[in-house]
Formats: structure tokens, C-alpha cells, sequence
């Protein structure tokens, strides 16, 4: 993805793209389950909004938890450019993150288990970059819903900050912000790597355990 040189700081508003008032067409299904991709969703299903790095394989991350997994898309968050292209985006004028929404039955599986699966996916410790992915939009981000999911963040990022400092890591990046307007990418990027099984993916975790979602409290 494009990776080469790019702002490092995120745009004032005045300074970000402007953007469109109509939203990008993107894919009516998703792709791995055939489900419709953008809401309504069931009732009984909520919703998680996570940034770690290139959305191709971050996306891939979370439709193969499968078990209470309603859906997955890839799309923008957390900036100022409404309605935002890829290449918008991309120039680092736009504010936002590369971030995939997660819609999921809370009885089936828990927000703890998509955040054990957010943090041990990605170095949540490099700032605007995820590996040779540089930019804003690489940048670790946990988009809250509800103050529910903001306790559980914060909790799962105080855990996790003491195991990757225990293995030698610096501190933790990750922005957790409350969810704002989130917009879907463009149909090609949705479960691009289910449609490109050799396509790029720039994902690596530290191999630290994070220890929310598997019956240890987090501290």
C-alpha cells in the first residue's frame, strides 16, 4: 500500500481535504458470508470500530474469529474529510485511520475477545506506522461506542502496556477515541484478501499474549 513519503502529523480542519456530501459506493455483501455488508443489521448485534494497520489484512483478522461474528468492512474513521477516497486518504489529508468495523452478537462472543485479537494482531507501540506501512492512517486506534466499551479498552490497554513492557517494548500508541462518523471503502478493499489470497498484507503482531478475553481480569 502506499507507503511513501506522507505526513506523520494529522490536519487541522482547516488544512484536511474537503471531501463530498454522497458516500462512496462499496460492496452490497460481504464477500467471505454473502450477508449484507452495511446496516441494518439484527438487533441483537452490536458493534466494534478498530485501526492496526493496513485494513486488508486487520479485516481478515476479525472475519476469521467467525463465532458471533455477524460482519466485517473495511472503511475510514476517526478524521475530518467527509466521505473520503482511498487516495484521500492515503495523502494523509484527511485525518482518518484505516479501520475495520466488526459487527458482532455480544452473546456469542465479547468485546474482550475482539480486543485480545485487536492487540496481539499489531504492534500497538509504533505511532504513525504499522511495520513498513508509514502514515496516519496506520496508526493504532480503538473507537468507542459507549462508555462500556471505553472501560474495556482502557483496562485491556493498561494490561497489555505492562506484558509488552515486560518483553522490552516502548509504550503504547493506541488512540481510543469515541466513535465518530465511519465511512465504507470502496468495494475493491472490502475482504480484499478473501478475492486475493496472494495480495499484500503488511500485519504482524509482537507475539505477546494479551490476556482480556481468556478469564484473566485485566489490571
Amino acid at each position: 500500500m502506499f507507503s511513501f513519503r506522507k505526513p506523520l502529523i494529522l490536519p487541522t480542519p482547516d488544512q484536511a481535504l474537503p471531501g463530498r456530501a454522497a458516500p462512496l459506493a462499496t460492496a452490497e455483501t460481504h464477500f467471505v458470508n454473502g450477508r449484507p455488508l452495511q446496516p441494518p443489521y439484527p438487533a441483537r448485534m452490536e458493534k466494534a470500530l478498530f485501526g492496526l494497520g493496513c485494513f486488508w489484512g486487520a479485516e481478515r483478522k476479525f472475519w476469521q474469529m467467525e463465532d458471533g461474528i455477524w460482519v466485517t468492512a473495511a472503511g475510514y474513521a476517526g478524521g475530518i474529510t467527509p466521505n473520503p477516497t482511498y487516495e484521500e486518504v492515503c495523502s494523509g489529508m484527511t485525518g482518518h485511520n484505516e479501520v475495520v468495523l466488526v459487527v458482532f452478537d455480544p452473546k456469542v462472543t465479547s468485546y474482550e475477545a475482539l480486543l485480545k485479537t485487536f492487540w496481539e494482531s499489531h504492534d500497538p507501540t509504533q505511532g504513525m506506522r504499522q511495520g513498513n506501512d508509514v502514515g496516519t492512517q496506520y496508526r493504532s486506534g480503538i473507537y468507542v461506542f459507549d462508555e462500556a466499551q471505553r472501560k474495556a479498552a482502557e483496562s485491556s490497554k493498561a494490561a497489555y502496556a505492562q506484558a509488552l513492557a515486560g518483553q522490552g517494548y516502548g509504550p503504547i500508541t493506541t488512540e481510543i477515541l469515541e466513535a465518530g462518523p465511519f465511512y465504507f471503502a470502496e468495494d475493491y478493499h472490502q475482504q480484499y484478501l478473501a478475492k486475493n489470497p496472494n495480495g499484500y498484507c503488511g500485519l504482524g503482531g509482537t507475539g505477546v499474549a494479551c490476556q482480556i478475553g481468556t478469564g484473566v481480569a485485566a489490571a
